[in-house]
């Protein structure tokens, strides 16, 4: 029998990934806070718009959120409109957010309550990682409920990986921006100094990609970075949301990350020159100002 699911929330994320959702024939139900887009959603593909997280959920097996952030993920899940008075027993919750992994305790333990499973599963991949089907999830919660949800997450999740017990979905995923930003600091050092030093970036590229300096963020980036096109891609707005909670985490647990702090504060450097919305990337354009 096929699952029914909702979908909460319908930015560059979760608008395609609620897409794949529908095409593969589940059927599918959509909320986003802005009640125009949730439309235009159901207007474009199979499936129906809500005018609350509640009624959303009414008669969905799975229900999967992609929001902003903690404060976002619980004005959807809480409250006489919230997801989880609409869902019933029995049914799983699934949060695609990059949140807290406190967060994610939290929600398992109020979802349990409840008779309802959750899964935080948060994804990795970008916009082109969504609208292709291919993004990354990193899954905390237990091992039978992603077996039992698992054709859902197929829909757009190429690779799902069991991490462990409700948070370690989100202790993964600060793992992954952590390694993000140091691969990318580097990678715009290095640009700024074959810039200086006159060298082919397309030439130097094909030739380090392909030994120990290689990285996704080098075969995808440093063209755009080169050409100082950065209106694309994940916004420093939204890797500075996910640095914040990384280094909250590592203070509570005691963990020096000298390096991240670092690349944090650039990124606000970046922030200042105007560039909230520009790729993460955008590192590059903070060293060739100065």
């Amino acid at each position: 029998m096929t699952m029914s699911c909702a979908f909460i929330g319908l930015g560059v994320m979760g608008g395609p990934m609620a897409r794949h959702l529908s095409q593969k024939g589940f059927t599918t139900t959509v909320y986003n806070r802005t009640a125009a887009k949730a439309q235009q959603w159901a207007t474009e593909h199979q499936g129906r718009a809500a005018l609350t997280p509640r009624e959303a959920v009414l008669n969905a097996d799975v229900v999967l959120l992609c929001v902003g952030n903690d404060d976002d993920v619980r004005s959807v899940v809480y409250g006489a409109d919230g997801v989880l008075a609409g869902m019933h027993s029995g049914a799983v919750l699934v949060d695609h957010t990059t949140a807290s992994a406190e967060l994610a305790r939290e929600l398992a333990a109020a979802a349990r309550e409840r008779g309802i499973a959750f899964l935080d599963a948060p994804v990795s991949g970008g916009q082109a990682g969504a609208e292709n089907g291919v993004l990354t999830a990193m899954i905390g919660g237990e091992r039978a409920t992603l077996d039992q949800v698992d054709a859902v997450l197929a829909c757009y999740c190429k690779t799902r990986e069991h991490m462990g017990p409700a948070g370690h979905g989100q202790l993964a995923k600060m793992v992954n921006q952590v390694c993000i930003a140091g691969v990318v600091q580097g990678l715009a050092e290095g640009l700024q100094l074959a810039r200086k030093v006159g060298l082919d970036a397309d030439t130097l590229v094909r030739c380090i990609s392909q030994g120990a300096a290689g990285s996704w963020q080098m075969q995808n980036r440093y063209r755009s970075m080169w050409d100082q096109h950065y209106n694309h891609g994940f916004a420093v707005d939204w890797m500075r949301k996910d640095l914040k909670i990384v280094l909250a985490e590592a203070e509570r647990q005691g963990v020096s990350m000298p390096l991240t702090a670092l690349v944090d504060q650039f990124y606000a450097e970046v922030q200042n020159m105007g560039g909230s919305r520009w790729d993460t990337s955008s590192l590059l354009a903070r060293l060739e100002r100065k």
